[in-house]
């Protein structure tokens, strides 16, 4: 019997003793899985193969039966048609509850075909999130949590999250607990916060971007899928960027040491990050960083009123600044 995974709550499925879980939405089917356990109960995980290589002792456990629980709950995880024909021998087994979990099971897997067709077995079939899914999920829980959010930025952090629900709950559980008693959230708190997938990639272009190296830039360019939402995320990132390595700078530039400038930073630099900000340091000097943060600022103005062409302009800008001239090139 199949049921959509919206329907749980509408139907009682205590009746019924195997659930058949399959699909990519780890979260949603986590989520799921919590709905149709008993609370309180005792919850006995296995992987498959585990059990096709113990056959025998999980059976035995499966018909002793319990004097402490009237109904046993057993998770079993990656599951594939080698299962059938160890739940061919449970599957008369009283005062139990099995849920069977697969990453993905085809139209021809006789499992699947098993539990979609019997009126005893509950097949739960589950799909990538979409991102108006989780845009809704992220909308809600700000309101509830009465976090005022714009929702470009809901976007913005749903577009990061791999279309994953549990990668967009633990980023959205780290920003109401940076906020704390704060009730709004805006573009700075993300990306202080935000463990986007494609941060990574960003720093990097803007690494190497300013180090003017035009070669590994277009490469991350032409790599990296950015979409024109990503734009903000990339100039924001620029611009927090050339400040703090402008407030380097300007140390460098009284005490004429790079590596009294980086060990005395605060916050203190990453080690990895070391090497790539001293050439930083040696490239630029402040009027050029002064004269850069206006052009940033000018073109943010100019990405926010053309959204929709906003990654061309700042693809043209990172490679302008990759060839920029500055005072100080060695």
């Amino acid at each position: 019997m199949i049921i959509k995974n919206h329907e749980i709550k509408k139907q009682s499925l205590d009746k019924y003793k195997f659930f058949l879980l399959y699909g990519k939405n780890d979260g949603l089917k986590n989520k799921i899985t919590e709905e149709l356990i008993d609370n309180n109960t005792n919850i006995k995980i296995y992987e498959e193969k585990e059990l096709l290589e113990n056959k025998n002792i999980f059976l035995e456990s499966i018909n002793s039966g319990s004097l402490f629980e009237k109904k046993r709950h057993f998770v079993i995880k990656r599951i594939t048609d080698k299962i059938l024909n160890i739940f061919n021998e449970i599957k008369d087994s009283d005062d139990i509850k099995i849920i069977f979990n697969s990453d993905n099971l085809e139209k021809k897997s006789r499992l699947r075909n098993l539990f979609e067709k019997d009126k005893k077995l509950v097949c739960i079939p589950f799909y990538p999130d979409t991102e108006q899914t989780l845009a809704t999920l992220a909308y809600n829980y700000f309101k509830e949590k009465k976090i005022s959010v714009s929702q470009n930025l809901i976007n913005m952090i749903v577009n990061k999250c791999n279309y994953d629900r549990v990668i967009l709950f633990n980023e959205l559980s780290k920003i109401e607990s940076y906020l704390k008693n704060q009730k709004k959230l805006d573009l700075n708190n993300i990306l202080k916060l935000v463990n986007l997938t494609e941060n990574i990639s960003i720093q990097e272009l803007i690494d190497n971007c300013l180090i003017q190296n035009k070669r590994k830039t277009v490469f991350i360019l032409n790599e990296n899928n950015f979409s024109n939402d990503d734009s903000i995320l990339i100039i924001r990132y620029l611009l927090n960027k050339c400040k703090k390595l402008a407030s380097l700078v300007k140390e460098y530039e009284k005490n004429r040491s790079i590596d009294l400038t980086i060990s005395s930073a605060r916050p203190p630099i990453f080690w990895k990050e070391k090497n790539i900000i001293k050439e930083q340091i040696q490239i630029w000097n402040l009027k050029d960083l002064k004269k850069l943060m206006y052009k940033i600022n000018k073109i943010e103005l100019q990405t926010k009123k053309n959204i929709s062409n906003s990654l061309n302009f700042i693809n043209d800008f990172i490679l302008e600044i990759s060839n920029f001239k500055t005072s100080n090139k060695i």
